[in-house]
């Protein structure tokens, strides 16, 4: 009887790996625990089925994980196992939300092969609604004209001189100036919105 549990105990681990394949994708994103403490995070692969981070919080085995990723957003499930360096968890989601996961996945791992460049290897949506207000550390606004944003970011119109790095709220969403380019600026999203939510309709 004892064996025939730590046979079914063990036997999670290898059927995960022959059902999904892992890819070698290294994203930036937070993840938030149990106690709802949150923490940074950097995947080093992914698959349909799970995932292992690098992460300086490891939460015990069994405990749910929500996690953001760039490119990817939300995503939800259960620790695995810990590692020396983070931990592994499964990936809890819709049949139709894991083919789409899938595809993004299989996206993000040919990125490199395909020389794309760093702001066109993932969607980017022109709101309906251009108007948008940012809002700086001490409470200043200052009112905006996005041009586009995708999961992990922004580019906005303005004639307002930012900082590099400054933190900053897009509407509702928190972020940090990250470029300059002619005419406004490029901001980058503290974590990262969920593909479930990108179209033309959402407002930050």
């Amino acid at each position: 009887m004892l064996t025939a549990l730590n046979n079914q105990r063990k036997a999670p681990a290898p059927v995960e790996r022959r059902r999904h394949q892992r890819m070698k994708v290294v994203l930036l994103g937070r993840y938030m625990l149990p106690n709802r403490m949150e923490y940074p995070c950097q995947t080093t692969d992914i698959s349909p089925g799970g995932l292992h981070v690098i992460a300086p919080a490891k939460p015990a085995t069994g405990d749910r994980v929500i996690i953001y990723l760039e490119h990817l957003g939300r995503i939800e499930g259960f620790a695995v196992r810990t590692t020396p360096d983070g931990f592994a968890m499964t990936i809890t989601a819709t049949s139709r939300k894991r083919e789409k996961f899938t595809a993004q996945l299989t996206w993000l791992a040919n990125r490199d092969e395909l020389g794309l460049p760093e702001d066109r290897r993932h969607e980017r949506v022109v709101p309906r609604n251009p108007r948008c207000v940012v809002t700086l550390e001490d409470g200043t606004e200052h009112a905006v004209r996005l041009i586009d944003f995708s999961l992990s970011g922004a580019a906005f119109a303005t004639d307002h001189q930012f900082t590099m790095g400054a933190p900053v709220r897009l509407g509702s969403t928190a972020a940090k100036i990250v470029r300059r380019f002619d005419g406004g600026y490029a901001a980058e999203f503290r974590m990262p919105l969920s593909a479930d939510l990108l179209d033309e309709n959402l407002e930050l």
